[in-house]
């Protein structure tokens, strides 16, 4: 089952006299990769290059950022792929040390500056979420607010109409349960609707 990061994790790597600032964090999409990058470009105007490597279900990407093509972004990506990770950011900014490492060189440092951050990262499973929609009578808000409570979906937008609408996310897997134990608790007043 995917995982993704608790919160950013770093690690700093000297390697023949090059520095190795690596860090792997939560990211949803490309764009709030790309502003990370930049961020860190500004951060680091010193620095030889800023590789990255994303893993974001249909955005992921890699980087090189000028080292040889292939040594940098493509093995970060693959250490993502190996720990099974998903909605995860991978940079490492390197300081150049004055010697070359040659392309194994630079494959194994920015994989190990990938691999030490994630030593000491907290990972935690990807739930996929569904969300739901019904309509109750006035009289059931109460209960079936106390039923999304106790299931631990979220309560998103309530509407107040000629009925109660209720929207709401859970995690997938207990969709079906939770609308049977609704269906039951309203006594066959809920109507379900599509997702909006």
């Amino acid at each position: 089952m995917p995982q993704t990061l608790a919160a950013p994790v770093h690690s700093d790597l000297l390697i023949k006299k090059s520095r190795f600032i690596g860090c792997v964090q939560p990211m949803a999409d490309r764009a709030g990769a790309l502003e990370v990058v930049a961020r860190l470009k500004a951060e680091h105007p010193g620095a030889a290059h800023v590789c990255w490597a994303l893993l974001a279900g249909g955005q992921s990407a890699a980087n090189d950022d000028g080292e040889p093509g292939g040594t940098a972004g493509r093995p970060m990506l693959d250490v993502l792929r190996h720990q099974e990770l998903e909605g995860v950011l991978a940079t490492v900014v390197r300081y150049f040390g004055g010697v070359k490492l040659g392309a194994g060189g630079l494959v194994r440092a920015y994989t190990d500056a990938v691999a030490q951050a994630l030593l000491g990262a907290e990972k935690v499973l990807l739930q996929r979420m569904t969300a739901l929609r019904c309509t109750v009578p006035y009289a059931l808000e109460g209960r079936m607010r106390r039923e999304l409570e106790a299931a631990g979906a979220l309560l998103g937008e309530v509407s107040h109409g000629a009925q109660v609408e209720l929207n709401f996310q859970l995690p997938e897997t207990r969709a079906a349960a939770l609308k049977a134990r609704l269906d039951e608790a309203g006594q066959g007043r809920v109507g379900w609707l599509a997702p909006a």
